[in-house]
Formats: C-alpha cells, structure tokens, sequence
C-alpha cells in the first residue's frame, strides 16, 4: 500500500448554480427554520438533554426512547410534498421538516439541535480500489464485483483520500447564514464515517463469501488485508484531526447505532478548541461477520478494531449483529460505553453482562412497523418483556433500521407513545 503525503484533498465539487435559492425557496426555508428554532428553545429540551447526559454518565432513568423512522421519513415527507426544487434547497428543507416532525409529533426523547449542520461538500474516502455495483436502483438488492482478486491486488490500494470543496463549502454556509442564519445559527460539521469496524470495506474490496473462505484457505492474506485497513482508517482520522475538520459528538448529534451524544465526561478536561478522537464517541460493529465464529473473530477482525476504537474517548459497539457470543472479546474494550442489543441478541443473557456497567441500546423489530396491520399489543407485550429482562440496565429504546412504515405516519408516534408508557411502567 502507498502511503500518501495528505489525505485530504481540496477540489472543487459543488456546481456554481447550487449556490442560490429561489424567493419562494428562502421564504420556505425560513418559515421552517424559525419554527425548529422556536422549538429547540422550550424548556423540554433541556429537560431531555438532562436525562440524556445522566443516561449516557451511568446514572439511573427510566429507559430514554429515541425513534428514527430512517427511509421511512421518505414516506412521512414524500418527495413530491418538497416545496423546493434545488438539491440543497430540497436537503436542507428535508432536515428541518425532521426536526419539526420530532419536535411536535414523534414524542421521543430525541432533543432538537438548536444549530443548522451544514456538511462539507465531500466526497466518500478513495482508497484506490472501488467494487462495481450491479442492481440496487431506487434501494433494491445488489451484487457486486470485488476488485481484490489477488495478493498482488494489494499493492494497488493506498490510504483513503477524502476529497473536500472547502471554498462551495464556506459559500454553502454562507448561503444558509444570508438565509435563515439569523432564526437558526448555522455550524460547518461532518460525520466523517460512521464505524470504524473495517468488515463493510473489506467484503467490498474483497467479497463477503471470498472473506469467509480465507479464514480457512488464505488467512495471510485477511491479516494483510485487514492491517492495511486498519492504518489507513488510523492514518485518516490522524488527517481528519490535523486539518480540524473533526467535530464534537457529545451533544444532541446521533452516536453508535442509536443514541445520542450527550454527557458531562466528554470532551476531555485538557480540551483547548481543536477536537481530537479522543474528544468523541465512536463506534465499532462488524455485521457482515454475523456467521463467523467467536474465535475467527478475535483472530482476524477485532485485533484490528482495538487500536481504533481505544482513539476514542468512548466508545460503541454493535449494530445488528448479536453480541452475546462475542462479549468475552468485546469487553476487552476499556473505553467501552455503549453496546448494541439486535433483536437477534439474547436479551437476558447481555442484560446480566451489562448489568448498571454499560448502556444497554436496546433496538426492537422494526418489522413491527412495516408488517401489514399495526399489531399494537404484540408490540406492547414485546417491549415490556425486554423491559423487565433488563431492568437492573442502563436502558435506552431505539427504533431504527424501517425501510417502510407502510405510509402511514402514526406508526412511528404510535409506537413512540407504546415505548414510553412501557419504559414509565419499568
């Protein structure tokens, strides 16, 4: 693998016309803006951001409740229900109509960000290699053509190169100040990479049924592939950090797979401005391993997770995978704060692993939200049988993961309304 001077790359990305707005677009803009802004100042914000900050410190609540409808959204705000017509227009229109939604209708315990993030124009890490997707329009299934084909393949890969628009990114800032800065302050801030668990880059790079088979067949070229990825993702977040374009987690932003930020131990004491990863959250998940037994797993992917995840001041783990078969490996993680609970997890099991020592991420069926009648006392009897496996935990309830609600808008406040008079009982 080549190594490269600097990662981060400035070119140019955003076309000159997506610099503007139209009348109607800024009058939309700021009729939404001043109303998300209006609702992130109610003192029930801050009451929530309170019982997050204790709920992520370890101190006892009742379990938080967080829904995040995902590609549901899509059908709570269809497309064609957008009043503004240019892509940023559109994006940023999308986003506080959110914020709103979570603000007057979804009765969670999500806290409104009393900010617009406005992301660096960017595009996703390059690490020399890309797999050829085949299918997955309009977000079907897909195959795709792994490009690691060979160990002399290898040498064909370099450390990710993030490539940012800094000058349409400061102008895209500046076109959400000039217009609604003044209802709703506006922070440049990006959300680099979601996980660091490594397994999603090496499937596409070298396929997921291939993977499986070099853990018997050719495992010096998995331990090859796998340190390779794990210093480039170190080099990068070395990068992220030395140009400053890192940004702070522990406030209302979403960490892990559910959950948000909030609490009083992070950033650091010795913080002066510039965030580092030890200032942060982060999060390590390897669901595409889901079939690999424990021991493959402490052989080949977690001793290249480690070094990553102990960058952070606190740290994730899981997503949709189970991880009750991998808790002997995954508590070696000291830095360890919150884990994920799949409904594919042995609840009763984590929840005497986790006891009052971690924060049990409790994520229940979304099918339940997609499946063809809304089954309200099924979902009822569900929670309330994970609620009482984990009292003696550190709950919090996250709903995510929907592909549809089956345009039906209630489900999500519906279920959000169940949830907390579960979690009020408990």
């Amino acid at each position: 693998m080549a190594e490269s001077p600097d990662l981060i790359v400035s070119t140019r990305l955003v076309p000159e016309c997506d610099y503007d707005f139209s009348p109607a677009e800024r009058e939309t803009l700021r009729a939404l803006a001043g109303q998300a802004a209006e609702l992130a100042r109610r003192p029930l914000e801050a009451e929530k951001r309170a019982l997050w900050k204790k709920h992520n410190d370890l101190q006892p609540t009742r379990p938080v409740i967080f829904c995040d409808p995902e590609n549901g959204w899509n059908e709570i705000f269809p497309p064609d229900s957008l009043a503004c017509q240019g892509p940023f227009a559109r994006q940023w229109e999308l986003h506080l109509r959110k914020q709103i939604f979570w603000g007057v209708s979804m009765g969670d315990d999500y806290t409104l960000l009393p900010f617009f993030p406005v992301e660096h124009a960017h595009q996703e890490p390059d690490w020399g290699l890309r797999q050829h997707q085949i299918g997955g329009e309009n977000g079907g299934a897909y195959r795709w053509d792994a490009p690691v084909k060979t160990e002399s393949d290898l040498s064909r890969l370099h450390y990710p190169l993030i490539r940012v628009d800094f000058a349409g990114t400061q102008r895209l800032a500046e076109l959400a100040t000039a217009c609604f800065g003044d209802l709703l302050p506006v922070q440049v801030r990006t959300s680099w990479l979601w996980s660091i668990g490594l397994t999603r880059m090496l499937v596409n790079l070298r396929g997921l049924e291939q993977m499986l088979y070099d853990m018997t067949d050719n495992p010096g070229l998995l331990h090859r592939l796998m340190a390779l990825l794990s210093r480039g993702t170190d080099a990068m977040l070395d990068a992220l950090e030395a140009h400053d374009l890192l940004s702070l987690n522990c406030d209302g932003s979403y960490v892990g797979s559910g959950g948000l930020g909030w609490i009083n131990t992070l950033p650091c004491t010795d913080f002066s401005g510039k965030v580092r990863t030890l200032d942060m959250w982060g999060l390590g998940e390897s669901q595409e391993t889901i079939g690999v037994s424990p021991r493959m797993f402490a052989e080949f992917i977690f001793p290249y997770q480690l070094p990553l995840l102990q960058r952070f001041g606190l740290t994730c783990y899981g997503c949709c995978e189970p991880v009750d078969g991998r808790w002997s490996i995954l508590q070696q993680v000291s830095n360890l704060r919150r884990v994920s609970i799949s409904p594919w997890s042995d609840r009763e099991k984590m929840a005497e692993r986790l006891g009052d020592r971690y924060i049990f991420s409790l994520k229940p069926n979304p099918a339940a939200l997609a499946a063809e009648s809304f089954d309200e006392q099924r979902i009822r009897d569900s929670l309330r049988a994970d609620l009482q496996a984990a009292r003696n935990c550190r709950v919090e309830v996250i709903m995510k993961d929907n592909h549809t609600i089956r345009n039906d808008p209630t489900r999500v406040t519906r279920w959000c309304q169940i949830a907390r008079e579960e979690a009020e009982k408990i």
